[in-house]
């Protein structure tokens, strides 16, 4: 913004008759430029702060599963009953980005299932068949594995939408389910229900077996995931 100083100006002159009048034009006050580097500099110190900060990486972490405090309860239905037991990890880990769930994995140890409604000389009995090829051939296949491959958040910090893989007999298929994540709290819940069908496991289906009657066993089996992540 220029600002102005004033300057009298006198009307007349030698050759002329009439009282000399005084007038004023105004010219323009200068100051001092100010020198363009005091302005650009600090415009691209800002420019190259503001570039920098939309290009940081979160900040990306992995939590081992604890093997002895995690585990899995599985339940299967049946047209008489349900039975249902325990199973324990092999291995996991989650991973994270600035505090959120980005993946994952955890694999089951097939020759841990424990069947916990039952006892004795009977609850030996159903361990042995879950374990035979009829079921889940734990001698050909003794581990299973649950890969997780996208992470959808549901709103509400901690609760996530899933989409994964699960390996089951050597057959991979997708699962989507629900999982709970307190990373601060190190503890992952989730409820997962699968259809074994999907896996070979046909076993007294009334999808491909007819008149089974009441020995008939449902195809979805359900497990409640507990992982328990190690500190640090």
């Amino acid at each position: 913004m220029l600002r102005y100083r004033t300057v009298p100006v006198f009307a007349g002159g030698e050759n002329t008759t009439g009282p000399r009048v005084r007038n004023t034009l105004s010219y323009p006050k200068r100051y001092p430029l100010i020198p363009m580097k005091r302005i650009i500099l600090p415009l691209l110190a800002t420019a190259t702060f503001l570039l920098a900060s939309a290009f940081v990486q979160p900040q990306a972490t992995t939590a081992q599963v604890d093997l002895t405090q995690s585990q899995i309860v599985w339940k299967g239905r049946k047209v008489t009953g349900a039975h249902e037991g325990t199973i324990l990890l092999k291995s996991g880990k989650l991973e994270f980005a600035d505090g959120a769930l980005t993946g994952g994995y955890f694999e089951i140890d097939m020759t841990t299932i424990v069947v916990t409604d039952l006892t004795g000389g009977t609850a030996d009995k159903l361990k042995g068949h879950l374990e035979s090829d009829d079921f889940f051939g734990v001698a050909n296949y003794p581990s299973a594995l649950f890969r997780i491959t996208e992470v959808a958040p549901r709103g509400t910090p901690g609760d996530y939408k899933i989409t994964g893989e699960a390996t089951i007999k050597g057959k991979t298929r997708e699962v989507r389910f629900l999982a709970n994540v307190d990373q601060k709290g190190g503890m992952a819940t989730a409820d997962i229900t699968l259809d074994r069908t999907d896996y070979d496991i046909r076993y007294g289906s009334g999808s491909f077996f007819s008149n089974l009657g009441d020995k008939t066993i449902y195809d979805d089996f359900d497990l409640q995931v507990k992982l328990v992540m190690l500190p640090g």
